[in-house]
């Protein structure tokens, strides 16, 4: 990602710590998108932005040859270290070409929380539709548009950059606001086929650690999850 928008140094050890255990991140996000992954044995999935390898692991260890990418140092040594040899890890910045994978050389994508952050949205699906074989699939999650207009107010179509504070930790993450014609619109246009929208809920578990945020997630979209494939 670009140096704005990447998790580096203290933000990347506070998303890293956080990712293990979020009601966002943990149960929220990631089920909704394994969910979406189904059976991934034997098969070879290119991880976009992999942050601190929690989706690079749990697709190792359901029986997936994984290639991450992520364009944080920090976050790259949390990944490391969390996949522990099970999955290839790569520095790389996203509004770069995918110059290390061949043409259909994937069998599937996960872009997970990451696409809000980067720039040069249309050159990256083109790289990720040229990477991907044919019937090959890409999960993608972002942010929720109605959570980011709840939550920063203005217009629903606002396509403003924003700063979001992450609690009382003195950091934040910059992203960029998109209503769902453009979300859609962009991966369509790129050449993808919508196979499913899920709007996460969290998982049951949650409400035994934290019903308050249970019943806020459940109340109040935060995500937007898809399963798209390259014809």
């Amino acid at each position: 990602m670009h140096k704005a928008t990447a998790y580096h140094d203290a933000l990347g050890d506070h998303f890293a710590q956080h990712a293990d255990t979020s009601p966002y991140n943990a149960y929220t996000d990631r089920p909704a998108m394994l969910e979406l992954a189904g059976d991934v044995s034997g098969t070879r999935i290119l991880d976009v932005g992999c942050g601190a390898g929690h989706y690079a692991a749990e697709l190792s260890a359901r029986g997936a040859r994984v290639v991450g990418i992520e364009g944080s140092a920090t976050l790259l040594r949390h990944a490391q270290a969390r996949v522990n040899g099970h999955a290839e890890l790569l520095l790389h910045d996203l509004e770069t070409p995918l110059d290390f994978a061949d043409d259909a050389s994937f069998d599937g994508v996960v872009c997970a929380l990451v696409y809000e952050h980067v720039r040069d949205r249309m050159r990256l699906l083109g790289e990720l539709r040229r990477v991907l074989r044919p019937g090959g699939w890409l999960l993608m999650s972002t942010t929720h548009p109605t959570a980011d207009w709840r939550h920063f107010g203005g217009s629903y179509f606002s396509h403003d950059w924003r700063d979001l504070p992450l609690g009382d930790s003195g950091l934040s993450i910059h992203y960029q606001r998109m209503p769902l014609e453009t979300f859609l619109g962009e991966l369509l246009t790129a050449g993808f086929v919508l196979e499913r929208l899920v709007e996460p809920r969290p998982v049951a578990g949650l409400r035994e650690i934290d019903e308050a945020a249970y019943d806020k997630l459940h109340r109040a979209p935060s995500f937007l999850a898809v399963r798209l494939r390259r014809p």
